[in-house]
C-alpha cells in the first residue's frame, strides 16, 4: 500500500514538473514573441522617421536642380531678411523660405549686403554657409564732390588695400589719361568684386563717367565750351554749393567772374591745393593759406580755372554749368542755415558778411 501511494506521488510530481516546464516555455515564447513585435514596431517607426526626414530634406533643403548653374545673388543695402528669403525663393535658389530661416537661425550670423557667387546646384545648407560668409562683391558708395584721394581711402577701407596699393591709386591708376586725372571717377553706387584690382576699379568708374557724361559733351560743344572746362567748373560748383538749388546761381556768378576777367577767388580750390589736414581734406582755409600756397589751384592768386577738376561732380552741377542762372551777382555767401545770399558789388558783399556771418 505504501509503495502504491509513493508511486502515485512520484507520478503526480512528474506531471507537475512537466506542466511547470510547459508553462514556463509558453511564457518564455510569449515574452519573446511580444519582444519581437515591439522590436518590429520600433524598427517600423524608425524606418518611417528616416523616410520622412529624407523626404523632408528632399522637399525643403535639397538643391533646386541637379545641374550646376552659376549666378550672382545680390543682397541690396538695407534689404531685410524677409526680402532676402523671398528673393532666394523667387530666383529658385531655395525651395522653402521657412526651412531656410531655420537654418540661418542656427548659424547665428547675419547676411552682409553684397554679391555672392552661388548655384542652383547648392543645397539650402550650402547656400546658407555661403551667405553668412564674406561677400564676393561689395557695395561702394561714392558721393558727389570727393577728390580721388578720398575715393581711394573709401576703396582701401572697403577692400583692405595696403598702403602701397592706395599710393598706386593716387599716383598710377588715376594718372594714365591726361584728361582723367581728376573729376572723372563718377559718383555713384557700385557693386565691385573683391578680387578686382585697383586699376580695374579706376577704369570701372571712368567708364561710368563716360556713360553719364556723354550726353553733355555735345551740349558743351554747342556753347563753344570744352568739356574739360565744363567739368572743371562743375567740380567747383559741386564743392561751393549748399545744395542742388544753389548750383545754377553759383554757376552764373562764376561765369560772370570769368567773363569779366576777375580772379575766381574760390576757397575750395585752395583747399584742394592745401591737401589733407589733421581734420580732413576740406577744412576751411585760413588767410595764410591764400598768401602762402603758391599753386595754380590758388584762384586768389591766379586767374582762370585750375589745371584739373578739384573733385568728381554730379549731374546736377554739370547741368548748372550748362544752364546757369541769369544774374548780375559777382559775390555770394552762405549763412549758418546754408541759405545763399549774393551781391553785385564787393561793398554789398561786405554788408552781407556783417549781417549773416558776424
Amino acid at each position: 500500500m505504501k509503495n502504491y501511494i509513493g508511486t502515485i506521488k512520484i507520478a503526480e510530481a512528474k506531471q507537475f514538473m512537466k506542466d511547470e516546464f510547459f508553462d514556463s516555455s509558453r511564457c518564455l515564447w510569449e515574452t519573446e514573441n511580444m519582444n519581437r513585435k515591439k522590436l518590429g514596431t520600433i524598427l517600423g517607426i524608425v524606418f518611417f522617421l528616416i523616410v520622412g526626414l529624407f523626404a523632408t530634406g528632399r522637399l525643403f533643403f535639397s538643391a533646386p536642380q541637379s545641374q550646376e548653374e552659376k549666378k550672382v545673388f545680390i543682397v541690396n543695402r538695407n534689404q531685410t531678411d524677409s526680402q532676402t528669403y523671398a528673393k532666394l525663393k523667387t530666383q529658385g535658389l531655395i525651395k522653402n523660405k521657412t526651412a531656410f530661416r531655420m537654418i540661418l537661425f542656427f548659424k547665428h550670423k547675419q547676411i552682409e549686403p553684397g554679391g555672392y557667387n552661388v548655384s542652383k546646384y547648392m543645397n539650402a545648407w550650402q547656400i546658407a554657409d555661403k551667405l553668412v560668409s564674406a561677400p564676393d562683391m561689395k557695395w561702394v558708395i561714392i558721393r558727389e564732390g570727393l577728390r580721388k584721394e578720398e575715393i581711394g581711402e573709401i576703396l582701401a577701407s572697403t577692400f583692405g588695400w595696403s598702403n602701397d596699393e592706395l599710393v598706386k591709386w593716387n599716383t598710377v591708376y588715376t594718372k594714365m589719361n591726361i584728361d582723367y586725372v581728376e573729376g572723372t571717377y563718377f559718383p555713384d553706387t557700385y557693386l565691385i568684386p573683391v578680387s578686382e584690382s585697383g586699376l580695374d576699379m579706376a577704369n570701372r568708374m571712368t567708364r561710368r563717367f563716360d556713360e553719364q557724361f556723354a550726353p553733355y559733351i555735345g551740349q558743351f560743344a554747342g556753347q563753344n565750351i570744352k568739356w574739360t572746362t565744363g567739368l572743371k567748373l562743375a567740380s567747383i560748383v559741386q564743392r561751393e554749393a549748399g545744395g542742388k538749388d544753389d548750383m545754377p546761381l553759383i554757376a552764373g556768378i562764376f561765369w560772370n567772374r570769368l567773363n569779366q576777367d576777375m580772379n575766381l577767388e574760390i576757397d575750395a580750390t585752395v583747399q584742394y591745393a592745401r591737401g589733407k589736414t589733421d581734420k580732413g581734406w576740406w577744412m576751411p582755409i585760413k588767410s595764410e593759406d591764400i598768401t602762402n600756397i603758391d599753386s595754380p589751384y590758388n584762384t586768389y592768386k591766379y586767374k582762370g580755372l585750375p589745371p584739373y577738376p578739384i573733385d568728381s561732380p554730379g549731374i546736377d552741377a554739370i547741368e548748372a554749368v550748362l544752364h546757369p542762372a541769369e544774374t548780375d551777382c559777382l559775390y555770394y555767401l552762405h549763412d549758418s542755415n546754408r541759405q545763399i545770399h549774393c551781391s553785385k558789388t564787393y561793398e554789398e558783399h561786405q554788408a552781407n558778411i556783417d549781417e549773416y556771418l558776424k
